[in-house]
């Protein structure tokens, strides 16, 4: 079964560039699209996507309160948000992953990474582009690092957490720690009941702010 995508983009030649770009894939297929948030909110709700990219800056509501709807704490069957931005440093974005997406895009990422990002969403894995990723964190998270005491996590763990907080998929994770793939998603599943994240987002933020990584 393809991977099911909404687009919600307030630009009509984002939104059929995105849709061309992964209609051509055999593995997803875009159902919907959405001019602003409101609709994109609406028609998520009515067809359950696996994946909605989503733009940040829209009509009507913005990305960032439409993802808190779609995917926030608050939320008792999240749904999976890539947002969408221009810009890799974008204090937007990261307000978009603490409200729940589970990942961002840049809108000149290229065909691949546009189709990797939704399959990454889809299977709950690593955001796209790590190493923007890891910039991102870094940049809004080093003033605001808290002690390391009281890590509620054992050693294994602690490696996985770190691995993907450096953007590390789960194949690449079980390949740096000589680990089996059911392992690792094993030790996610623990961290995350931990920690009470509910994403791999929210783990890579964790490991930033206590100043685990440099």
């Amino acid at each position: 079964m393809p991977i099911r995508v909404l687009v919600a983009d307030d630009q009509v030649l984002v939104r059929t560039g995105f849709r061309l770009v992964l209609d051509a894939e055999p593995d997803i297929e875009v159902i919907s699209e959405a001019a602003d948030g409101q609709t994109a909110v609406r028609l998520a709700r009515s067809l359950r996507p696996d994946v909605t990219l989503m733009d940040i800056r829209m009509p009507r509501m913005d990305g960032l309160r439409a993802t808190e709807l779609l995917a926030g704490p608050g939320v008792a069957d999240p749904l999976r948000v890539v947002v969408v931005t221009t810009y890799d440093v974008d204090e937007n974005v990261y307000a978009a992953l603490l409200a729940g997406a589970c990942g961002f895009l840049l809108k000149d990422a290229g065909p691949r990474w546009l189709a990797e990002a939704v399959r990454a969403a889809a299977k709950g894995e690593a955001m796209v582009s790590p190493s923007v990723t890891v910039r991102l964190l870094r940049h809004f998270t080093r003033d605001t690092a808290k002690p390391t005491a009281e890590v509620p996590l054992t050693t294994r763990e602690l490696d996985v957490v770190l691995a993907v907080a450096r953007g590390r998929t789960n194949a690449e994770i079980a390949t740096d720690l000589t680990l089996s793939l059911s392992t690792v998603k094993s030790h996610l599943a623990s961290v995350q009941a931990k920690l009470n994240a509910r994403n791999r987002t929210e783990i890579a933020i964790w490991a930033w702010q206590r100043g685990l990584l440099s």
